[in-house]
């Protein structure tokens, strides 16, 4: 899948999950969960020390079902992204913007989400080839920034990400938002070994795709 496909496959599926935990399976379980309650872009953070053994074994798993993405997050160096596009990844998202990072994802045809704030960090990942940016974190922001920022620059597109959750993700796909990044409640649920109320609460957000 090239990278303008991948971009147009988060656009249609809405939802990032992004997937922390503290071990490989952990995380694995909670990504099946995921998928079987219909969210299928998947994003595994880097803040698990079995990121990228975690990266590869799910692009393994699925490598026969398109609709399944998976993406690597929180990466905050070329070093990481590199590791993480070797191990599958096919998108890498930043909490920040990173120039190097741009550069070894444009090298390897792999859309590259950096978290960005203000204008003129917009503005810098635009330059640097970003097809999406990351507004990070949305919670602080607040909803009345998304029409603040599409003002000057109505191109940009946008994911949100940071204390979303399913009583107030509608609110936000109203502003014209592309994707939203949701994963606190997945993995607080993780945590405690609560897959299948995952999967419910997955197949909740999955009804804002109809």
């Amino acid at each position: 899948m090239g990278s303008q496909e991948v971009i147009l496959h988060l656009r249609e599926q809405k939802f990032v999950v992004v997937l922390r935990g503290d071990s490989q399976e952990n995380a694995l379980r909670a990504a099946s969960a995921c998928i079987a309650g219909g969210l299928t872009a998947l994003e595994v953070a880097y803040t698990n020390p079995e990121a990228s053994q975690v990266i590869q074994e799910l692009a393994k798993l699925y490598q026969a079902n398109a609709a399944v993405l998976v993406g690597a997050g929180t990466v905050l160096d070329a070093a990481t992204a590199r590791l993480a596009i070797l191990a599958g990844a096919q998108y890498i998202v930043s909490p920040s913007f990173n120039r190097e990072v741009a550069t070894m994802c444009h090298l390897y045809a792999i859309p590259y989400i950096p978290g960005c704030m203000t204008l003129t960090e917009i503005t810098h990942a635009l330059e640097a080839g970003c097809p999406m940016v990351k507004l990070f974190p949305a919670s602080v922001l607040g909803r009345e920034y998304i029409s603040a920022i599409k003002a000057p620059i109505p191109q940009v597109s946008i994911m949100v990400t940071g204390g979303i959750k399913l009583d107030t993700v509608g609110e936000w796909l109203d502003t014209g938002v592309d994707v939203v990044g949701i994963g606190g409640e997945f993995n607080r649920l993780a945590s405690q070994g609560e897959f299948d109320k995952i999967q419910e609460i997955a197949r909740g957000y999955s009804k804002f795709r109809q």
